[in-house]
């Protein structure tokens, strides 16, 4: 049975609540509420503050053996459709399961927030509702890509948060991106890249330019390993574990991965159904194609965080079936468990530091002076 308005019960032990938006995604409540029964199966420590329609959802939940006592539902009336536009959602979202389930963070009954609703609807309440942290510029949404890394995976940012992005934030965003990648990943100094047409220093626009200078400066500071440039190709390798870029190049990066390898699954079904041989094989091959589809399946990667702000929320993908509900639940728990948010503020007032440092070597009235022009130690 769900509880009712009052907090997730709790065992004495240390638990971790996460909010959850019910009806934002295009596949319905019936599958987040599945997704948060895969979750609750794998994690005894994690409640849930579920939104949306409480009579939907208490069935739901019912159903669900596995949630009894650790949800809490909260009614909101209104859903936010993937086809409002963030502005009418800012000014009139409350009372929405989007707004109500960034809410329970901003207040602190929560640790963290997962919604599959409208992406550019949840970037706006969350900056509007949790706002940003101070010093960051632009927040920015990191993405988990597919690599050949031991653990199998790369972060990228930004993926679309904002299309543009100035050498202070592009410094800012390898501050975060580094810490995701030691909290999300495991990874105790990430190898941080540039996103540029090529990898010679020469190469690029002014303001890539100018970050390439400022993360080689602020990489001490941050804990990361600063590798320099690197190309497209380098995305899914590993060579590198943090990909900074702005919002507009890792969105079509994004979209061009996910066309391809939708494109490359397609490709493969229509060969195997060619011919009756090409269906023998493909008998023969199964085995091999079900590994390659577990390792390709986009839905491991599901959950899109969003960084720079007073709080932590994880866009988890529209079509997001229960797997992949389960997938952003267990990053979202994973983040909470780090104590994410409170380290990535730390690690990000120390980068704006170095950045004012670094900043502050290069003015023209210091190297006019003479006073300058050297590096710091």
């Amino acid at each position: 049975m769900a509880n009712g308005p009052e907090t997730p019960v709790t065992d004495g032990a240390r638990r971790i609540v996460i909010s959850v938006d019910a009806m934002g995604g295009d596949r319905g409540p019936a599958a987040v509420v599945a997704g948060l029964g895969v979750s609750a199966a794998a994690f005894a420590d994690v409640d849930f503050i579920l939104h949306g329609n409480q009579t939907e959802l208490a069935r739901l939940v019912d159903g669900e053996a596995g949630l009894a006592g650790r949800v809490t539902l909260r009614h909101s009336e209104r859903v936010v459709s993937m086809h409002d536009k963030p502005s009418q959602v800012m000014r009139h979202g409350e009372g929405t399961s989007m707004w109500s389930c960034v809410e329970s963070v901003k207040q602190g009954e929560a640790k963290v927030a997962v919604s599959c609703g409208n992406t550019g609807a949840l970037m706006a309440v969350s900056m509007l509702r949790l706002r940003k942290l101070p010093g960051i510029n632009r927040p920015a949404i990191a993405s988990l890509w597919p690599s050949r890394n031991p653990g199998g995976f790369n972060v990228m940012l930004d993926m679309g948060a904002d299309v543009k992005a100035e050498s202070g934030d592009l410094l800012q965003f390898a501050m975060m991106g580094a810490s995701y990648a030691r909290n999300g990943l495991g990874l105790t100094r990430p190898r941080v890249g540039l996103l540029n047409v090529g990898t010679e220093e020469h190469k690029g626009r002014a303001e890539l330019k100018e970050a390439h200078d400022l993360l080689g400066q602020a990489a001490e500071a941050g804990s990361f390993d600063y590798i320099g440039f690197v190309e497209g190709s380098d995305i899914p390798s590993d060579r590198v574990d943090v990909i900074v870029t702005d919002g507009f190049t890792g969105n079509v990066a994004l979209k061009t991965g996910e066309g391809t390898a939708k494109l490359i699954s397609d490709f493969l079904k229509e060969e195997f159904n060619a011919s009756v041989f090409s269906r023998l094989a493909a008998l023969f091959a199964l085995g091999t194609l079900r590994r390659l589809q577990r390792r390709m399946d986009p839905r491991r990667a599901n959950g899109g965080v969003f960084l720079g702000l007073n709080g932590t929320v994880v866009k988890s993908h529209g079509s997001a079936d229960a797997t992949g509900v389960a997938a952003a639940l267990r990053l979202a728990r994973q983040l909470a468990a780090a104590d994410f948010q409170d380290r990535l503020a730390a690690r990000v007032a120390s980068g704006i530091r170095a950045g004012q440092d670094a900043a502050a070597e290069a003015t023209p009235s210091d190297t006019a002076t003479g006073t300058g022009g050297g590096t710091k130690e």
